[in-house]
């Protein structure tokens, strides 16, 4: 059980780190919308391929509630904080207990 319990420490460590990544390219890609890039420019195109698969079912869900302006990008990164915090803080807990220790 030792081996499965590292595998799932490691496993949410991954996570947790491909989540932080996430969260700066959509704060990156917020704080980009609010000026008018060039479509064409490649980190634009790249942000946009990245971030628009997550805003675009968020922004069918809320509408447009608060006329022109987005909130999308906030309700991915409270997303992405609840993951973080609560799902893969207990994968590593549930991963220490598996291996017999403590968890830090």
């Amino acid at each position: 059980m030792l081996i499965f319990g590292n595998l799932l420490i490691t496993v949410a460590e991954i996570v947790n780190m491909l989540l932080n990544v996430y969260y700066w390219v959509v704060i990156v890609a917020a704080l980009i919308s609010w000026v008018n890039p060039d479509p064409y420019n490649p980190v634009v195109r790249f942000l946009r391929t990245v971030t628009e698969p997550v805003f675009r079912p968020i922004r069918r869900l809320i509408g447009h509630r608060l006329g022109p302006i987005d909130i999308s990008p906030i309700v991915v990164i409270i997303g992405i904080l609840f993951i973080q915090k609560f799902l893969v803080r207990s994968i590593i807990e549930i991963g220490y207990k598996i291996k017999g220790g403590a968890f830090i």
